[in-house]
């Protein structure tokens, strides 16, 4: 039986520097990269020195997954790392933005990942790992990011709790809430041609920062991965504060007016 590393997401981003930190630290035979383009995926080999074998499918499409679900079955690996990083954002009111657009979010940010997830565990053993990419955003509502910041709250209570009921089985789950990261994210949460929502960030962090700490955190067996002081510190106050507050604050640092023009 072959040993593989499955990864969504990893043509770019944290999920790429997770999939590159991998292929130093486990010693398996492949890694498996599911996306939609294959050339992106093949362009990966450049990068790591282990096979890496492209799995071509739409993530937000669950009648895709059947793709996955056969190769799984064709060739019965024991997956050792699966990590959940494919995901989208968009920054706008939500008047503004189409119902169908915000339903894809909740399909490739949620629902890919529950069906990865229950797809693959049946080809885990003990000393498997699940890595999920949540967001800092997942600890609080956010105005005018509302359907993301909820995407990411389900993938943190999800993965926190499915960490305890796989833990009979000898497999960990590990949630990834990174702060701002520079990333291709932003090419697509931001409508170029309208006002930003975001006007001031905190911070931005390097996308090789934070894959850094979820590996370590990883194998360290924690069950949320925050890199970063500034991220830990809203974390806290996130923690502290009523929410209500929390969204006053926030509209304020980003002078939202709370209406789809934005802000006057």
């Amino acid at each position: 039986m072959k040993n593989i590393i499955v990864v969504t997401g990893a043509s770019s981003g944290i999920g790429n520097q997770i999939l590159k930190l991998l292929d130093e630290k486990e010693k398996v035979e492949e890694i498996w990269a599911i996306g939609r383009n294959e050339a992106s995926l093949k362009e990966l080999q450049k990068e790591v020195k282990t096979t890496v074998v492209p799995v071509v499918m739409n993530l937000s499409n669950l009648n895709e997954t059947k793709v996955f679900k056969e190769k799984l079955e064709k060739e019965k690996p024991n997956i050792k790392v699966l990590v959940n990083s494919a995901g989208f954002g968009i920054f706008d009111h939500t008047e503004n933005i189409e119902e169908e657009v915000l339903l894809d979010m909740i399909r490739l940010n949620c629902e890919a990942i529950v069906s990865m997830i229950q797809t693959s565990l049946k080809y885990m053993s003990e000393g498997s790992q699940i890595m999920n990419l949540a967001s800092c955003a997942g600890f609080q509502p956010i105005p005018y990011i509302n359907c993301y910041a909820a995407t990411k709250a389900f993938v943190l209570s999800y993965s926190r709790a499915l960490n305890y009921e796989l833990k009979y089985r000898g497999i960990h789950v590990l949630a990834v809430a990174p702060f701002w990261t520079k990333t291709k994210f932003f090419d697509r949460a931001i409508d170029k041609d309208k006002k930003e929502v975001v006007i001031s960030y905190a911070a931005l962090y390097d996308p090789k920062d934070v894959a850094t700490q979820a590996v370590k955190d990883l194998y360290t067996k924690k069950d949320v991965s925050c890199y970063g002081g500034k991220n830990k510190f809203q974390r806290l106050l996130v923690r502290t504060f009523p929410k209500k507050f929390v969204m006053k604050v926030w509209m304020r640092s980003q002078k939202l007016n709370g209406t789809p023009d934005i802000r006057d």
